[in-house]
């Protein structure tokens, strides 16, 4: 592989940061181990805003991230993903917004088996899910725009990540937000010493990794506010709209 690659999110030069087991998984932060698989991943990270990825990842086709990760053993490295992260963060998002959102639509982006936008139709929200490994058929340009994008445990998965801020770009109305969760890096990656950080873990198919600087950037780029809530949650958003003013005040 070569050691010179281009960073996906500011372009900067970037090379090799470590390598780890294929069967390195999120449940180790449980004590929980898979046996190695004796093959090498990659990651590679930028000096410049200190994103992370794993570049021959990023090569495969859907149909291969379905065959090596989201197989019949997924749910033994992630099993909140079923039930109950969708059941969790409909409960969240009801208690944040309310029936405000009984006024806007929401699309569920990266929504899986769609739980959580049935969770919050059941509650009469116009809520929908979409998912590009699942809604294949699917053609984003006829699903319209939305005010609320929510993308819960996305965007470590995305192999492709302008893809992703395109169509996250495409979908937002203007006056929109896309409320997200990833664990931002800063303090768990250190130059010179091992990828160890529990979150890097590629049988849960984690192979893109964000600094707090990254989001910045991508949010720049693409011409929108960036905020934190927390380590783990954040939201983009252009015009910030009436209904959630709350929310963004918080950040």
């Amino acid at each position: 592989m070569d050691n010179t690659l281009t960073c996906p999110v500011c372009r900067s030069d970037c090379a090799l940061y470590d390598v780890v087991d294929f069967n390195k998984s999120c449940e180790e932060a449980r004590g929980q181990y898979l046996p190695l698989s004796g093959t090498p991943v990659y990651y590679a990270a930028c000096p410049a805003c200190d994103f992370c990825y794993a570049p021959e990842l990023y090569q495969w086709n859907l149909e291969r991230f379905e065959r090596e990760i989201y197989n019949q053993g997924y749910a033994a490295v992630d099993p909140d993903y079923l039930e109950i992260r969708p059941r969790n963060n409909a409960e969240t998002l009801v208690a944040t917004f309310g029936a405000a959102a009984h006024t806007i639509r929401h699309l569920d982006y990266g929504g899986g088996n769609g739980h959580l936008a049935q969770s919050l139709q059941q509650r009469g929200w116009n809520s929908r899910s979409y998912d590009p490994f699942v809604d294949r058929t699917v053609d984003i340009q006829q699903l319209g725009r939305f005010e609320l994008i929510t993308a819960f445990e996305v965007f470590e998965h995305v192999p492709d990540v302008p893809a992703l801020m395109a169509s996250l770009k495409l979908l937002l109305a203007p006056d929109g937000i896309v409320l997200f969760s990833t664990l931002i890096s800063d303090g768990n990656l250190q130059r010179g010493q091992r990828l160890t950080w529990w979150y890097a873990s590629p049988r849960n198919g984690h192979i893109s990794l964000y600094s707090a600087k990254s989001l910045q950037i991508l949010a720049a780029t693409y011409g929108f506010r960036f905020a934190s809530f927390s380590a783990g949650l954040h939201l983009f958003c252009g015009e910030i709209p009436d209904w959630a003013q709350h929310l963004i005040e918080a950040a």
